[in-house]
């Protein structure tokens, strides 16, 4: 199987580099897997498509403002991106580096308000960097920094992609990227959900720069993925059990989600509460062991989500999918369109 396999053209035009004015605006795309069916609908039509015993589980993970922009003494302009913090210390975190000249361990950053950073190694291509000022890094951080927006939107950040680039579920925070499905629910849809009996369940799996990085080599078969953290609660994993053994169906809210939830079982032979990093790499062959229902938006060409998603609902199938979407003139990536496979 080749990475060409999964390549498509998307004309520029159809890349949503806006959210919607509402989030459960957004088109919905229904592929029934059994008919082979293509259909359309708008996502806060999801609830009809949903019955009671169902459980719908969503990543609570939150984006944080991972992109700072600061200056060497010398005034040379730094940019800065966070990866992962330190464990075990609040200041100290792995971060890429961007800048027109070389790094060196022990060289000042001087940043907005009062803190600064310094290098102190580097590992790969990743740097540490430990932070100090007047207060708390993260709280500093929380205020300061910038939304990592995906490349592929070309464009920087502004004030309304802190609420719109995060999930209405966004509590737990880590991600460097937003689980994009979850960004079409609502308060609301999730009541009304509620109100027909579907339950909710909730993980963590902090979403990593991985997730944007192209995959180089020819062969699907060849490809490393990219490892990234997640935590699955002990109510959670009771919840999916129950579902499964009452024929209720269990709906991944997302790509993250449903690589944490196979992952587990894969690993465990099903779900339990856990913590670690999933490295899962899911591409057509593989047989889904949790996932009966998944909602997801569309994703780049030849990525490794798109692999996933090819390995749901079959590659011909799905491509199809893709080129009914663009000549309907959905809206991809990030902040685009959404798709439900049952």
């Amino acid at each position: 199987m080749l990475v060409k396999d999964f390549s498509f053209d998307l004309p520029l035009e159809l890349i949503a580099r806006h959210p919607v004015a509402e989030r459960d605006g957004s088109r919905l795309m229904l592929l029934d897997r059994q008919a082979g069916s293509i259909a359309e609908d708008s996502f806060r039509a999801l609830a009809g498509y949903l019955r009671s015993g169902d459980l719908l589980v969503m990543n609570d993970t939150r984006v944080i403002p991972a992109r700072l922009f600061g200056r060497k003494p010398s005034g040379g302009k730094v940019e800065i991106f966070l990866l992962r913090r330190r464990e075990g210390n609040a200041e100290q975190w792995e971060c890429l580096l961007k800048a027109s000249k070389k790094f060196q361990s022990g060289q000042d950053i001087l940043l907005e308000s009062g803190m600064s950073a310094v290098v102190l190694s580097r590992a790969a291509d990743n740097w540490l960097i430990e932070f100090s000022g007047t207060e708390p890094f993260e709280s500093w951080l929380e205020r300061e920094g910038h939304i990592p927006l995906p490349p592929y939107l070309q464009r920087s950040d502004i004030q309304s992609d802190r609420e719109r680039y995060q999930t209405v579920m966004a509590r737990e925070p880590g991600a460097v990227a937003a689980p994009t499905a979850g960004l079409h629910i609502t308060p609301e849809l999730l009541a009304v959900l509620a109100s027909q009996g579907v339950e909710t369940a909730y993980l963590t799996l902090h979403t990593g720069l991985g997730t944007f990085q192209p995959v180089r080599v020819e062969r699907v078969v060849d490809h490393q993925i990219h490892r990234e953290c997640f935590r699955i609660p002990q109510e959670t994993a009771l919840a999916i059990a129950k579902t499964k053994h009452s024929g209720g169906r269990v709906i991944a809210v997302g790509t993250t989600t449903a690589r944490t939830l196979e992952y587990s079982s894969q690993k465990h032979g099903s779900v339990v509460a856990e913590a670690g990093e999933a490295d899962i790499f899911i591409y057509p062959g593989y047989q889904f062991k949790v996932v009966d229902a998944l909602i997801t938006n569309f994703h780049l060409p030849e990525s490794t989500l798109l692999m996933l998603v090819s390995a749901f609902a079959g590659r011909e199938y799905v491509l199809e999918a893709y080129r009914e979407a663009i000549s309907r003139g959905f809206r991809f990536y990030s902040y685009g369109d959404a798709m439900f496979i049952f």
